[in-house]
């Protein structure tokens, strides 16, 4: 392309929201990129770079071209028919549409003939000027700013004091640089020059010239005193916290939270990490309190020691860079103070009253307005957690479940819980220890919210285990009772992560338990529910259970064999899909899945086909070797089926693959003599009945 030179366009404005700023930057890059391609100035060679601080949003585009080529167009006007008589003249409907284009008659010889489908339609073909660099990123601007994924939208006016405009944040400033050379384009009431500014206390320069748009970023920093960069600005925060911690030394190392540094880095321009410390009596304090009320409320970095206990240091990102930053220490370290003073307060608070003398409180505390309050959910709950605390386990177990379910969630009338509410089920486990309540039952009440999310850690012991599965069951089952299934992207109950947390429970534990028992189980403790709900609920969840093994490398395919027989021990799932995976590899196995597929067409259309043969109406040699096939075969494979050797089970099937081919090559089904027909299906019948105990085969055939 003509004239190609890099592209930096800037947006100055007042502070963005931080926890959008990394999405708003990318975002705003990679739609000016992608409207420049779409406008021909911009090739496959060019490269983006976005940028995004506190105040503004950038991009460097390279191989920008001045002027887009032109372009061939070849419009299609009307058929041969419609637009030309019987002596080719042009009918009025031709010289119409030509003239609409900005043609006339003069332009009819040139018009090109071509096939349309069945009829010969005319063409007119053109070349379409390529746009100017200034048109294209004037559209190109205009779009990137309409798609921006802004959580909010400001209003303000113009200094005309007449004009609103819609934007994240106040604009100030625009930048357009092509090369050296300011592109004349406006947006949100600016035109672009080539100034900017830096950080509001610590540029050399209150206003920065750019002379050109490749020393952005460079200029920025060293006259703005600005690190424009997200990603730049985000690694040099955690090289600062490294050396900060490697400095304090005792093997002291920052918490780590993406998150959070995420946040930090669309909060400051010119990061300076500075260690800050708070009095250790405040470490009597559960150290998950303290760390939360460092991170939420101020976004300060606490400090864990070697063994991964609290210290009473911290570090805090600042935006300057004082000679002397004892001012700045101190006034982070008195901010702070209250905070750690309150959830002191808390704690010692909180422990005055037990979480038993809590329970009540529960009943006034509304859960869903269809489902009760949450003193009535604890007791469905206990319920399903007795149930489940019985089948896998003593008497012991199912006490202990039962006492978990009923506390678990009483810490959500505590005062920090109150405060914090990302620490319930945490504060439970420290009370329930003051309460002298024993490990079992603590563990339980904190980790009967795991798995909370893809990854999470499962509950450490069989109490926790129980009642997170009771809990995540009621969940289930009273919402979809009620009608609130997910639907798109939308699942306000976080319903397909209760889900999948069954899931990895049931099947990581290897759990002796069935899948639509505990549906029925947990249903039936809402009177309010449809008829067809448990089969809703388990489709859901076994919904839940293809998807997270296509995640972990099986096959569409191989799911669905297994998936298809609804396995009620989802335990067995990974040891029935290595069965699959095993027999797929077999030289037999494409023939006896597409058999197996044949089989069951077969039976479906079948008026009656019971498993049941009649020797003396075998009548073909091929249907009696079939028979004496399965009559030793399906045995065999029966017993290794129950001794849950399933790979062997399969492997012992392949055997029937000749006598399979044979039956099909040899014997009509559908024999006209009823009763030849129905023994013939009952043979089937049973063979597919003895394929069919670890996955469906037929699910298999290509």
């Amino acid at each position: 392309m003509a004239n190609e030179k890099n592209l930096l366009v800037e947006l100055f404005v007042e502070e963005l929201p931080p926890k959008a700023l990394k999405k708003l930057g990318e975002a705003f890059g990679h739609a000016l990129l992608e409207q420049l391609k779409a406008q021909g100035l911009a090739g496959a060679g060019s490269r983006l770079a976005p940028f995004a601080s506190p105040r503004r949003l950038a991009a460097h585009i390279t191989s920008i071209a001045t002027q887009a080529p032109d372009k061939a167009v070849s419009q299609k006007l009307m058929p041969v028919s419609v637009g030309l008589d019987a002596s080719g003249n042009a009918s009025p409907a031709l010289l119409k549409k030509l003239q609409s284009l900005g043609a006339d008659a003069s332009a009819v010889p040139q018009l090109r003939r071509a096939m349309d489908g069945k009829a010969e339609a005319l063409f007119f073909d053109s070349t379409a000027k390529g746009a100017s660099l200034a048109e294209g990123l004037q559209k190109a601007l205009e779009d990137s700013i309409a798609k921006l994924p802004i959580p909010k939208v400001m209003t303000y006016q113009l200094a005309d004091g007449w004009t609103d405009v819609k934007f994240v944040r106040p604009a100030h400033s625009l930048v357009a640089l092509h090369g050296a050379d300011v592109v004349p384009v406006e947006a949100l009431g600016l035109k672009a020059g080539r100034t900017t500014q830096g950080h509001r206390f610590e540029a050399a320069n209150p206003v920065v010239t750019l002379a050109d748009a490749d020393s952005y970023a460079a200029t920025l920093e060293t006259e703005g005193a600005v690190i424009a960069s997200f990603e730049a600005r985000r690694a040099e925060i955690a090289r600062q916290l490294a050396a900060a911690a490697e400095r304090i030394g005792g093997g002291a190392r920052p918490v780590e939270d993406d998150a959070l540094l995420d946040e930090v880095t669309a909060l400051v321009e010119r990061p300076n990490v500075l260690a800050c410390e708070f009095e250790k009596e405040f470490l009597e304090v559960p150290q998950e309190c303290l760390i939360l009320t460092m991170k939420a409320n101020q976004k300060y970095f606490p400090l864990l020691d070697a063994g991964g206990k609290l210290s009473n240091r911290f570090l805090v990102v600042s935006n300057i860079r004082p000679a002397d930053a004892s001012a700045v220490t101190g006034g982070n370290e008195r901010v702070v103070r209250p905070r750690l003073a309150d959830a002191k307060f808390f704690f010692d608070q909180d422990r005055k009253k037990t979480l038993e003398s809590r329970v009540g409180g529960l009943a006034k505390v509304v859960y869903h307005n269809k489902l009760g309050t949450q003193g009535e959910r604890v007791e469905r709950v206990r319920a399903i957690a007795k149930v489940i605390g019985a089948q896998l386990g003593s008497d012991s177990l199912a006490q202990n479940a039962d006492r978990a379910a009923r506390l678990a969630k009483a810490d959500l009338l505590t005062d920090m819980v109150g405060e914090f509410p990302e620490l319930q089920g945490i504060m439970g486990a420290y009370y329930a220890r003051h309460d002298q309540l024993g490990d079992d039952v603590a563990q339980a009440i904190e980790d009967h919210y795991r798995p909370r999310f893809a990854g999470d850690t499962l509950p450490r012991n069989d109490v926790g285990v129980v009642v997170a599965l009771a809990d995540k069951l009621e969940t289930l089952a009273g919402l979809f009772a009620i009608g609130q299934l997910p639907s798109g992207d939308k699942d306000p109950f976080a319903l397909r992560r209760h889900a999948l947390g069954i899931v990895r429970m049931l099947m990581e534990k290897d759990l002796p338990l069935k899948l639509d028992e505990l549906v029925t189980e947990a249903l039936g403790l809402f009177a309010q529910a449809p008829a067809n709900t448990a089969q809703l609920l388990a489709d859901f969840v076994y919904d839940r259970l293809a998807g997270l093994l296509r995640e972990q490398g099986y096959s569409a395919q191989e799911v669905d064999a297994v998936l298809a027989l609804r396995p009620q021990r989802l335990g067995d799932v990974a040891k029935r899909l290595a069965a699959v995976r095993a027999f797929a590899a077999l030289p037999e196995a494409a023939a006896l899945a597409a058999a197996n597929k044949r089989i069951g067409n077969i039976l479906k259309k079948a008026e009656r086909a019971d498993a049941h043969v009649s020797e003396p109406l075998l009548k073909e040699d091929a249907e009696k070797a079939l028979y004496a096939a399965t009559q030793q075969v399906a045995p065999r494979a029966q017993a290794q089926f129950e001794a849950g050797d399933y790979t062997g089970s399969l492997q012992t099937l392949a055997a029937l693959r000749q006598p399979v081919d044979a039956f099909f090559d040899g014997v009509m089904v559908n024999a006209e003599e009823a009763d030849l027909r129905l023994n013939r299906l009952g043979l089937l019948a049973t063979l597919h009945q003895a394929m069919n105990r670890v996955a469906d085969l037929s699910r298999l055939a290509s």
